[in-house]
């Protein structure tokens, strides 16, 4: 079935400048393993260089500009946003991906569906709205309103679904108090790794009296997993809709994740480097979710900290209600230190050095003094030593 979807794709692409290019006249391949053999990389840098000599939407288009009906752009947290168009039949692609989503999540006909999020130009959960609308799931926006004015209006309307990512599904339950009585009953998270990390999960389940249930996509690439409730330490991916290769892989089997968007044909992306860190099983779910970016893994004496490892360790500590970890440059070597605002700062220097062997410098501040996070957190900070 891939290889059918691969090779229907690069027959299309005859009209894509920006693949042209890159195929040097390939229009199929015999078996994935040529395709994965033969094919180049995509990477983000040269998306992006493409981009900026053909502004302001480059050339990785395959139709007629005036083809293209959605607009979106990357949150550029590793470097420049990329805008992104989609045509009709690319967007109704990505609203099937998060059908299956949906349906994956558990979620029915008739349930709601709180969505406290800004509705800016990243994709975020654009398309997971108009698909909840097309399922029947009764759609509830709260952009533009303060977290208490969220919190007021779901003891009003009282969801089911909460959609967040990780670090605001705690920051509101920090404000309402008791995020249990809003009757929630399942959180949709995405934007961060920790829906899939047993310790954040158990946090936000607990603070809501709910089932978390964890996904991950891109704006460039779409919907792409879902939390197997079955197993919530693994995401499954939609194979449907992606081939995926894990690349670089360590001895654990942690490598990282390239896709291919097998029926976004209006705005492509072939083997794409996307930067996540994955450890695929047998059945190819991703066990422990995305455990980290390949940009953000930070070594120290020897050590690599991953921010999602690092984030578990923080959790298991009760007390701690924000964190944030510098990262200084000292003699040519990295060094880490965290800041934590609550209890448990002892404890959590006690447990990174049981988990990591490093002595990880931690300092209690005062509550409220470190940036609270609506959508994706920028806990990981680099600072002039």
């Amino acid at each position: 079935m891939q290889l059918d979807q691969i090779n229907q794709l690069l027959s299309a692409l005859a009209t894509n400048p920006f693949y042209q290019a890159k195929l040097d006249g390939r229009s199929e391949v015999s078996s994935l393993a040529e395709f994965s053999e033969k094919v180049p990389f995509t990477t983000k840098a040269e998306l992006a260089a493409d981009q900026l000599a053909h502004p302001p939407y480059g050339r990785n288009l395959t139709y007629p500009l005036e083809s293209y009906s959605r607009f979106h752009q990357t949150s550029g947290t590793s470097g420049q946003p990329m805008t992104w168009l989609d045509d009709p039949a690319g967007w109704q692609w990505l609203c099937e991906n998060w059908a299956w989503v949906w349906e994956k999540a558990g979620v029915t006909k008739g349930q709601a569906a709180f969505f406290p999020f800004s509705f800016g130009p990243f994709l975020g959960f654009w398309a997971g709205f108009e698909s909840a609308n097309a399922l029947g799931i009764r759609t509830i926006p709260a952009g533009g309103m303060s977290s208490e004015n969220r919190i007021k209006m779901m003891e009003r309307l009282r969801p089911e679904i909460l959609c967040c990512t990780p670090t605001y599904g705690l920051r509101l339950a920090e404000v309402a108090g008791n995020a249990c009585d809003l009757g929630v009953e399942k959180l949709i998270v995405a934007g961060e790794p920790g829906g899939s990390l047993p310790k954040v999960r158990t946090r936000l389940s607990e603070a809501w009296g709910a089932e978390v249930v964890d996904h991950h996509g891109m704006t460039e690439i779409g919907p792409v997993t879902v939390t197997d409730r079955d197993d919530p330490s693994r995401l499954l991916v939609r194979h449907e809709a992606y081939y995926c290769e894990v690349i670089n892989q360590d001895e654990q089997g942690v490598g990282e994740l390239v896709l291919t968007t097998l029926g976004r044909h209006g705005s492509p992306l072939l083997r794409y480097r996307t930067g996540d860190l994955v450890q695929p099983d047998e059945d190819f779910a991703l066990k422990g979710g995305i455990i980290g970016r390949v940009d953000d893994m930070v070594v120290v004496r020897g050590v690599n900290l991953h921010p999602g490892a690092v984030e578990e360790v923080v959790r298991s500590v009760q007390g701690i209600v924000e964190y944030e970890v510098l990262i200084l440059e000292v003699n040519a070597m990295s060094e880490v230190r965290i800041r934590v605002e609550g209890e448990g700062a002892t404890e959590l220097q006690k447990r990174l050095h049981e988990v990591f062997s490093l002595r990880i410098p931690v300092e209690e501040v005062s509550a409220g003094s470190l940036e609270r996070y609506e959508m994706k957190s920028k806990r990981w900070k680099r600072m002039d030593a």
